[in-house]
């Protein structure tokens, strides 16, 4: 033995999945916004777990569902159902507009924009994927190759038949108007041209986040979704619109597509279904699933229409329902976005705040005071509002400043945003 033995890594026996590595301190329990470690620290939880947990943690009434439920039908074969599965199915629908009426339900964001992906493909007959430049869909092989923001280097090639479309980013515009604003149209008639001179005549889908969360909270400008779905319409492509972090009321809204006048052919929901449990679905049309089903679409996993999860799912609607989790989200939204708008004006850090509900960026630049680039900053700042009992999550890409993605539960109240934002604002000066 050593003469001075170290403490354990109690990472030791995992396998690192991600660059940033692991958090430093082990987390014991969770409750509302908070979470506890085991030594005794409180943290304020601006990400709402993986950005998913909307109700914040161990919400009375899902601890309820889960204990009951566990006790009563928790796993089926993959063919039969249950209550809490055509229950969820009828009132998803009930939430969205029409046609959007048929659900499958699966575990995961990564698995059900794979499905997504299957039942576009074989619908249409096409195989090629449009996705923006900085997305994110998941790490199975077709969501993968629809995801360019990170991990594609290093595993040899994707999915044939991905194409790039540009992030319509009006902070860091490419195609400018006269007054030097975001010529949103002409970029995207240029990258269907790029698209176009690629494709093999194949094309089966466009696969988006309304406000790209991964890539930096980046929201498109109104109108664009409504081009973007004519340009898929013109093609013969479906529109797949994954809103894993923006459904069910976290923008203001139930979804954000809304805010465009738009319905997408397919929706994918995961996350924020769940409220922090592996619940996701596929949302689509009767007569896309009646085609789907004539061609003989196959998407067998071992926990699809699992009944725990279903039930778990009711209860977050139940819930969402009746507290007007929407309107909530909408009025706290703006508190956040003034309180955010303040600590821009107070530090030359800060270069961008955009967002939507309670969903919103905070977008860094160099600082010229320090000297310091907007990555050092980031990891300054990460660092020193986990240190003060916040944590934060930062989205550092080439070609843009870090990006703070703040997501708290829905459930939060203005004085847990409060602190959380006095947090940040001495994290940035002292950083700065």
């Amino acid at each position: 033995m050593p003469d001075n033995p170290q403490p354990a890594d109690e990472s030791r026996h995992l396998v690192r999945y991600t660059p940033g590595g692991f958090s430093s301190e082990l987390i014991a329990r969770a409750s509302g916004s908070f979470l506890h470690t085991e030594s005794g620290r409180k943290i304020l939880d601006f990400t709402s777990g993986q950005m998913s947990a909307i109700l914040g943690h161990s919400h009375p009434e899902i601890v309820a569902t889960v204990r009951r439920q566990v006790g009563e039908l928790d796993h089926l074969f993959s063919g039969m159902l249950s209550r809490p599965v055509v229950d969820l199915a009828r009132r998803l629908a009930d939430t969205l507009p029409e046609p959007l009426t048929r659900a499958l339900l699966l575990t995961t964001g990564g698995e059900a924009n794979e499905a997504a992906i299957r039942m576009a493909k074989l619908v249409t007959g096409g195989h090629e994927i449009v996705s923006f430049s900085r997305s994110w869909h998941g790490m199975t092989l077709g969501a993968a190759g629809a995801t360019y923001s990170a991990g594609r280097k290093g595993y040899g090639p994707a999915a044939p038949g991905n194409f790039v479309l540009p992030v319509p980013n009006a902070y860091r515009p490419d195609f400018t108007t006269a007054t030097g604003g975001l010529d949103w149209q002409r970029q995207l008639d240029f990258g269907f041209e790029l698209i176009d001179a690629q494709s093999t005549g194949s094309l089966a889908a466009c696969l988006v986040e309304p406000i790209l969360s991964s890539g930096g909270v980046i929201e498109p400008p109104t109108g664009y979704f409504a081009a973007l779905r004519d340009k898929c319409r013109e093609r013969g492509m479906l529109l797949i619109l994954d809103e894993a972090q923006t459904g069910l009321c976290r923008t203001g809204s139930w979804y954000a597509f809304e805010r465009d006048g738009i319905v997408p052919d397919i929706l994918t929901l995961s996350k924020t279904l769940g409220a922090g449990l592996p619940l996701a679905a596929v949302l689509t049309s009767d007569e896309i699933e009646q085609r789907a089903h004539e061609r003989g679409f196959l998407f067998l996993t071992t926990h699809v229409s699992d009944p725990l999860v279903a039930a778990v799912g009711n209860t977050v609607l139940d819930v969402l329902q009746r507290e007007r989790l929407d309107e909530r989200a909408a009025v706290l939204g703006a508190f956040l976005r003034a309180r955010l708008d303040r600590i821009a004006e107070r530090h030359t850090a800060v270069g961008d705040i955009r967002g939507r509900g309670l969903l919103m960026g905070l977008e860094l630049a160099a600082d010229p005071e320090s000297g310091h680039s907007a990555d050092q900053l980031g990891a300054r700042i990460t660092q020193r509002c986990l240190e003060l009992g916040l944590h934060m999550n930062i989205v550092q890409l080439p070609g843009m400043g870090g990006v703070f993605r703040i997501a708290p539960p829905l459930t939060a109240t203005e004085d847990e945003l409060s602190l959380g934002l006095s947090i940040l604002d001495k994290a940035i000066g002292d950083a700065a």
